[in-house]
Parts: C-alpha cells; structure tokens; sequence
C-alpha cells in the first residue's frame, strides 16, 4: 500500500472553481491604519491652516475621508470601525487646530516649533485653543467625524 495517495485532478470542464474566501479584513490592522492616517491627516491639517491662516471645511473633510479610507480599506467590514474612525478623526483634527496654534506661536516668536511645544506643552496648547474655539471649530469636528464615518462604512461594504 502507497502511502504517496494523490486524489485525481479535478476536470476542468466538468467542476467549478473554489468560490474565493469573502474578505473579511483585520479590525486590529484596520484600527492601527487608521490611527496612523490620524496623524498624518492632524500634521497636514494644521500645516495647511498655517499656510492660509484660517479653518476650511474641505481640509476637515479631507482628514475625515483618509481616516475613514485607511479604516474601511484595511480593516474590512465590521460595525465598529466606522464609529472608531469618526472618534480618530474627531481627534485628529482637534490635534490639527494645536498644530496650527503651534506652528503660529512658532512663527510669531520667530522660534522652533519644538520650543513652542517645550514651554507651552500641550497643555499650554489646549489653553490657547479653549480660549479661541468658536461653533466654527466644533463644526469643522463634527465634520472630519461625520466624513470618516462614512467613508469606513462605504469602502468597506
């Protein structure tokens, strides 16, 4: 008796191929995607503010749509991804507006941005943003969140 059994090979003609296995997406790869998009998407954000010395809408939007894509894309489809990826983008661009108080303390005081953050830390930051936020600003959130939602619903149906 062979122990080198080999099952015959299927005809071609006759037999269907394999269906392919549905893509069901790593939510823990998903989750560190969309992390990392965050924090390009928060760098570019307030790079761009600084630029043009003002808040836009589409730049939010553009933040929500890379976190919801980096998200939806990678992590497949699973229900909490999207409302993870609203919460990255909310954060992402609330972590936009201190790079672009940032980067303004900076270029007012003709200083690195790494002195900026060494003697106002984040927290110095977040005071300077509490005293200038306006509904622009919460909307300017709500609208990265609402984007980034989307996004990871739809890229990964």
């Amino acid at each position: 008796m062979s122990q080198n059994f080999q099952p015959p090979a299927p005809d071609s003609f006759t037999e269907a191929p394999a269906a392919p296995a549905a893509r069901t997406g790593n939510v823990g790869l998903g989750i560190v995607a969309a992390v990392v998009a965050a924090l390009v998407a928060a760098g570019a954000y307030g790079y761009i503010m600084n630029a043009i010395d003002r808040e836009i809408g589409y730049a939010a939007a553009g933040v929500g749509l890379l976190v919801g894509l980096a998200a939806g894309k990678v992590g497949g489809r699973n229900p909490i991804l999207p409302l993870i990826a609203a919460a990255l983008s909310l954060g992402a661009v609330y972590l936009g507006q201190l790079t672009f108080i940032a980067l303004a303390l900076a270029d007012f005081g003709n200083v690195g941005v790494g002195e900026v953050l060494s003697k106002a830390g984040v927290g110095g930051l977040n005071d300077i943003w509490k005293e200038s936020v306006d509904a622009m600003s919460f909307l300017f959130l709500a609208i990265g969140g609402f984007v980034a939602f989307g996004a990871a619903k739809k890229v990964s149906d």
